[in-house]
């Protein structure tokens, strides 16, 4: 199956391709602790894995622009992968399917509990003491999945690490992410050129 928004054919079986992509993208919204990259692991394995809708590379790329991009991770790919499968139709519901749970919940909180409520409930707690170590797995997993998927070497892997390291180290613009953005554009594009020149100049 050829993975882009015109491809996958309106047949029985694909005709409520709009109602999966909610209910994939709520469901990852539902039972998704610790924000955005807990998400990637869940996101990955429902849209690479189970419903083969893209490819892994697809994916990784769709990961790093929406990393890129201002605004929340999870809802900036769910919004990339629906817009790969069905426009801006698709992007609407897939955004709207990860969104919901959180609204619903949130809002549900606010109504019936209180923080005095949640901090001496000694069950509610220990939920949350549980579901922390999770949430880093979670983290943690999409990590080496990414640095699979990219190939680094040791000629590479240094990029990653030094990149980690000065955003921990809280020295003003130094530590920006937004720095490095630019930086890894900036060097991709020149590695592309160098690349390109290298190639001509061979015989």
């Amino acid at each position: 199956m050829q993975n882009d928004k015109h491809s996958i054919p309106s047949t029985p079986q694909e005709a409520n391709i709009y109602w999966q992509l909610f209910a994939s993208f709520f469901k990852i919204g539902a039972f998704t602790f610790g924000g955005g990259w807990a998400m990637i692991s869940i996101i990955e394995r429902e849209i690479v894995d189970k419903h083969k809708w893209i490819e892994r590379d697809d994916f990784l790329d769709l990961l790093a622009v929406a990393q890129s991009l201002p605004g929340i991770l999870a809802v900036n790919i769910s919004t990339a992968v629906g817009d790969k499968l069905r426009g801006i139709k698709g992007s609407a519901i897939a955004s709207i399917g990860t969104i919901l749970p959180s609204f619903l919940i949130i809002l549900a909180i606010a109504i019936f509990l209180t923080p005095d409520v949640i901090k001496g409930n000694r069950i509610i707690s220990s939920i949350f003491m549980g579901i922390r170590p999770a949430v880093v797995a979670l983290i943690v997993a999409p990590v080496i999945t990414s640095a699979k998927a990219a190939k680094l070497t040791l000629k590479t892997v240094w990029i990653p690490l030094i990149v980690a390291l000065m955003i921990s180290i809280d020295v003003g613009f130094i530590s920006n992410p937004i720095l490095y953005i630019f930086l890894g554009a900036a060097g991709g594009w020149l590695y592309l050129v160098w690349s390109n020149r290298r190639l001509k100049s061979k015989p």
